[in-house]
């Protein structure tokens, strides 16, 4: 005879499996013995998956919001249960091995949340991210599992200022750039690095990390006016707090991540970070989300939103302010009634507020005098920053992120490195001249593995006076750094056989950004030739998650994620 259990509710129903009944006992005696009672797995059961690591700043300060979480949670009548994810900081390992990790981290991210959610049953997600890897990681796990879930961003850093001048972390890597040439001494190097990072939070820029964070909300799968409140502004407590109380009408009124993330979030996704000359990681996860949600979405179609989006914000790398300036300046809402205004956005998407896009934008209210979130009528620039080129090199697409500043046009002869560490030794060295073609090749998804982003490279360049006078190539990833050509996410990647691997020292290059092309001017028949005595490398490494990464990973036009069938 069965013991009698709570009737079943709406908002309950997934946790019965694990919990009602005699049979499952065992399973509520082990909950009680972290100090649980029968009222606790009466309710709903939520999962607070957390990034948390003390593994650099971005993560450092999540358990503060996850309490607030947790908190809200009971509040509003169900029962949290934290458990935590691996995070890679990306800024840490730039420019060594171990940053080919970090996009691996992604898969891995979202793979443990999908696995102890599904194991435990749990009637809804709230899922906690803060740097790079973390924001796509957490999103792809909640695509995967689709039950009601939401994700909230831990926010940017606070400035660093030196000399009255604001700072950031690619501040740090330009000040390397200097000081190797002599234009800063140690003492001023050091003045650089001690001020950069004042605090708990994710690079303060529009670099990856707060790109993916306006993302989020604006695809609607993070609340509207929560992932841009910086991490050390004292509201962040109380954001978390009221994400927490939300989740539960999330499950009553049975929103899911299928009805949210649809092919128009996506579309409102790249042109919010067109809009604001953001990462060009952008492409990689929204087209990861795309292939997670089995939804059709191309390179091609982010070209065509990127075309006709012109970039209003006003963001560093290559603009004058970073994310806590665009907070105060109305945030993410003011940003997407601008883009709504102007017919960018189609604010007809869900968002996990329970209301539409357009719903969320109208109450933005802008700061007097800001000047961070231009008007249409006063671009930054006419187009978006995120463009697609193809060509022999790339003939299933390359990214490249333009600001405004940069050149349109680069023909030049070909430096070729097989590595990042080889193409940084020649950067010291002072071996790149004016005009070169760096290419830096064998770091794609396959071949690295990893993509590894090469900041470390692209800010020496700038710190040498070369930023506008050099192009960089890659099938890994370029962010930040230099203010000229860098075009990454070559595809396919040399690993493979890629035209990017038939490159020789001093094949002339030429790319036309106009014409939205990449190029080696040689004939097809020296191609051909070359690809027949073309061999693919020793992979980098035979055992282990790198490896098992490495024979999963899907090229970066796919989003370079891991497939179950190659």
């Amino acid at each position: 005879m069965s013991i009698a259990a709570p009737e079943k509710t709406a908002l309950n129903a997934r946790s019965r499996t694990l919990l009602e009944g005699s049979d499952r006992a065992a399973a509520r005696a082990m909950l009680k013995a972290i100090g649980l009672t029968d009222e606790d797995l009466e309710k709903p059961l939520i999962a607070v998956a957390n990034t948390w690591t003390e593994v650099g700043p971005c993560n450092f300060h999540l358990r503060r919001l996850s309490a607030k979480i947790k908190e809200g949670i009971k509040r509003a009548g169900g029962t949290p249960l934290e458990f935590n994810t691996i995070s890679i900081n990306d800024g840490i390992t730039m420019g060594t091995e171990g940053m080919k990790a970090s996009l691996i981290s992604r898969e891995l991210i979202a793979d443990s949340i999908e696995l102890v959610t599904r194991a435990n049953y749990f009637d809804g997600v709230i899922a906690i991210s803060s740097c790079d890897k973390t924001i796509p990681g957490t999103i792809m796990a909640l695509i995967r599992l689709n039950i009601p879930s939401l994700m909230i961003y831990g926010g940017t850093i606070a400035p660093g200022h030196y000399l009255d001048k604001p700072l950031d972390v690619v501040s740090v890597f330009e000040a390397i750039g200097k000081y190797q040439t002599g234009a800063i001494d140690f003492s001023e190097l050091k003045a650089i690095e001690d001020r950069a990072c004042p605090g708990p939070g994710a690079c303060g820029g529009q670099y990856t990390a707060n790109t993916m964070a306006t993302i989020g909300e604006i695809m609607g799968i993070s609340p509207m006016g929560m992932n841009d409140v910086p991490a050390e502004d004292p509201d962040k407590l109380n954001v978390a707090l009221r994400a927490g109380e939300m989740l539960l009408g999330l499950i009553e009124n049975d929103i899911t991540p299928d009805k949210i993330i649809t092919r128009t979030a996506l579309e409102n996704a790249i042109a919010s970070a067109a809009a604001t000359g953001g990462s060009t990681n952008s492409v990689l996860h929204t087209l990861a989300f795309a292939r997670e949600a089995g939804i059709d979405f191309s390179l091609e179609d982010i070209r065509e939103i990127s075309l006709k989006t012109p970039i209003i914000a006003d963001m560093r790398p290559t603009g004058r302010f970073v994310a806590e300036d665009m907070y105060k300046a109305g945030g993410i809402r003011l940003l997407a009634q601008r883009m709504l205004e102007g017919g960018y956005l189609d604010g007809s998407t869900l968002t996990v507020n329970g209301t539409t896009l357009a719903e969320e934008a109208a109450s933005a209210k802008e700061t007097p005098g800001q000047e961070v979130i231009h008007a249409f009528d006063d671009p930054i620039k006419t187009s978006g920053g995120l463009v697609i080129l193809h060509g022999n090199l790339a003939p299933n697409g390359a990214v490249v992120k333009l600001k405004g500043n940069e050149p349109q046009y680069h023909k030049g002869p070909a430096r070729i490195f097989d590595t990042e560490e080889d193409a940084f030794h020649a950067v010291q060295n002072r071996e790149i001249k004016k005009g070169d073609v760096v290419v830096i090749r064998y770091e794609g998804p396959v071949g690295g593995p990893g993509m590894r982003e090469m900041l470390l490279v692209t800010a020496a360049l700038v710190g040498q006076g070369l930023g506008q006078d050099v192009m960089l190539i890659t099938d890994g990833r370029f962010s930040g750094g230099t203010r000229g050509l860098m075009i990454g996410h070559i595809a396919p990647e040399a690993m493979i056989g890629g035209p990017i691997g038939l490159l020789q020292e001093g094949d002339t290059v030429e790319v036309d950004i106009a014409a939205g092309s990449i190029n080696v001017l040689i004939d097809d028949e020296e191609m051909v030739a070359r690809r027949k005595s073309w061999q693919a490398p020793e992979p980098n490494y035979k055992s282990g998650v790198m490896a098992k990464y490495a024979r999963l990973a899907a090229q970066a036009d796919d989003g370079a994620v891991s497939m179950l069938v190659k």
